[in-house]
């Protein structure tokens, strides 16, 4: 192979490249998220968090697995009533709203895909996805209060 025919290919695998690691970027995948560990009745769970708008918009989209014990803990600047859905979102799951107090005042559980908007019933500052069942398996229910770090 000639050196022109190296270079042309080379160009050619780099081009290719460079189209693959702009698509993994815009779509979000290439974001890391802060995480912290949450106690809820002794149970922990370790959380990515998501507090900019940005990040509250994507969540946990595009994503076809979330491990065991694992969440997105979406974190607001003041109470207020929240909108959820699950457009671009195939795992099945559960939301919990909390009280800025780490209280549980609702639970739901969420159909991947789903246009359907969710609403708070009342005003919270978070709200926790995680796998459908979670709650169920441990026994975590409205009422229930989330250990939150300190220096959170």
């Amino acid at each position: 192979m000639s050196v022109n025919t190296e270079r042309r290919v080379i160009s050619r695998h780099l081009r290719v490249l460079t189209v693959l690691l702009i698509v993994f970027v815009e779509s979000g995948c290439g974001d890391i998220l802060d995480t912290a560990q949450l106690k809820i009745d002794g149970h922990v769970l370790q959380v990515e968090i998501a507090r900019t708008t940005e990040e509250q918009e994507r969540g946990l989209m595009h994503r076809t697995s979330l491990a065991e014990n694992r969440g997105m803990l979406f974190i607001y600047d003041r109470d207020r009533k929240l909108t959820f859905w699950m457009k671009n979102t195939s795992i099945p799951l559960s939301i919990a709203f909390i009280a800025s107090d780490g209280t549980i005042k609702e639970i739901h559980d969420m159909k991947p895909f789903s246009l359907r908007m969710l609403s708070s019933h009342y005003s919270v500052r978070y709200a926790l996805e995680v796998n459908q069942g979670f709650f169920e398996r441990f026994d975590i229910s409205v009422g229930d209060r989330v250990e939150f770090p300190e220096d959170f």
